[in-house]
């Protein structure tokens, strides 16, 4: 039977100013629903307001960003060294710099291609049928 939901709690080390690394639990997932995409939920006791958060972003930027600097919006991911990826989180309320081990987001990602394989992401027949009905009108 294949998986349609993946999710995985990893290590990381939220990168702080003020203080010194803070260790985390944030959880990877990723679900056959939203071919496309990666989510990272985090813990209420990381964020600004108390409550957990959660941050959506291309499973093709999770991709890349391991190999290089990748992401020119909210998110931003780029390898520190060769055991370590850091993933920059930006908001109006500003900026969260967390740091994972390389491996642990590969063999995440590796898993992912085990939901949905690379290119066969599928939107459903409604995106299909709006598509073909706007290309219709073309």
């Amino acid at each position: 039977m294949r998986l349609t939901t993946l999710e995985q709690t990893v290590r990381a080390r939220l990168i702080t100013s003020e203080h010194a690394d803070l260790p985390i639990r944030p959880t990877l997932r990723y679900s056959a629903a939203e071919p496309f995409a990666v989510h990272i939920d985090f813990p209420a006791q990381v964020s600004a307001d108390g409550e957990g958060v959660t941050w959506m972003f291309a499973r093709a930027l999770l991709e890349e960003g391991l190999g290089t600097p990748a992401g020119e919006g909210d998110v931003r991911i780029r390898p520190c060294g060769r055991a370590r990826t850091v993933i920059e989180f930006h908001s109006p309320l500003g900026l969260a710099v967390i740091r994972f081990g390389t491996t642990t987001l590969r063999r995440f990602l590796l898993r992912s291609y085990d939901v949905v394989e690379p290119g066969a992401e599928n939107l459903g027949p409604d995106l299909d049928h709006g598509l073909a009905a706007l290309l219709d009108e073309v």
